[in-house]
């Protein structure tokens, strides 16, 4: 009686082909293999994604770039790391991706030396006048308002600069005015040799942010009444 009950027992957890002709017999080695070579697979392609992406950005759109020396302070410091935005010519159906403006910090190929790259910030645009004098900038007799500018690093006034600027040319400073070899001494900056503007400082971290541009209206020229109070002042 007992042995006729065993016999005839359901056995749970079991599973055969035998029990639905639809059901997919799947060999857990054999899969668990296969997942892991396709997996594998996966992964390379992404990271090979991934570099062709940097690679093409860092040709054609973006590259980091090291500050070296003091010239810009105190916005940049020496050792401090930017992305470069080197679209700065290129246009798609009118729509520019890197319009140069006043104020922007360009890096640009030395003038002098091509080997040689320099980080600089755009002072002067194309057919305007330059006149730097007694410590302050002017655009067509029109004081420039600077106010990334330190009194600390512009005391020592070098000797007056007055410079109009050519077209497809730019002339640049350095926000640090008493150590900075820039367009008052060397000159102006082919437009081709300009290779990218600043947007991004990424290190170092506490530091870490897009860069400013600030304002720059330029205020009317001041009436000679203003000239002689600041004279009786």
């Amino acid at each position: 009686m007992f042995e006729f009950r065993k016999n005839n027992q359901i056995e749970f957890g079991m599973v055969s082909s035998m029990d639905d002709p639809d059901i997919d017999v799947v060999e857990m080695r054999r899969e668990s293999r296969q997942g892991l070579w396709f997996e594998s697979l996966r992964l390379l392609r992404d990271v090979f994604l991934i570099i062709v992406v940097f690679i093409l950005l860092g040709v054609f759109a973006v590259q980091p770039v090291v500050v070296e020396g003091t010239s810009m302070l105190p916005q940049l410091h020496d050792g401090e790391r930017l992305l470069v935005n080197k679209l700065v010519y290129y246009k798609w159906r009118s729509v520019s991706w890197g319009h140069l403006e006043r104020g922007d910090i360009v890096v640009f190929w030395y003038p002098s030396d091509p080997d040689k790259s320099y980080v600089k910030r755009v002072i002067g645009l194309p057919g305007e006048t330059v006149e730097v004098r007694n410590g302050k900038v002017y655009i067509n007799g029109r004081e420039l308002n600077e106010p990334y500018i330190d009194t600390i690093h512009n005391q020592n006034l070098r000797e007056n600069v007055l410079k109009t600027v050519d077209q497809h040319y730019y002339f640049v400073m350095g926000d640090n005015r008493d150590n900075s070899s820039d367009s008052r001494v060397w000159g102006l900056v082919p437009e081709k040799y300009i290779y990218g503007k600043a947007f991004f400082r990424y290190w170092k971290p506490s530091k870490a942010g897009f860069l400013e541009h600030g304002e720059y209206d330029i205020p009317e020229p001041k009436t000679l009444e203003d000239l002689r109070a600041e004279e009786d002042e």
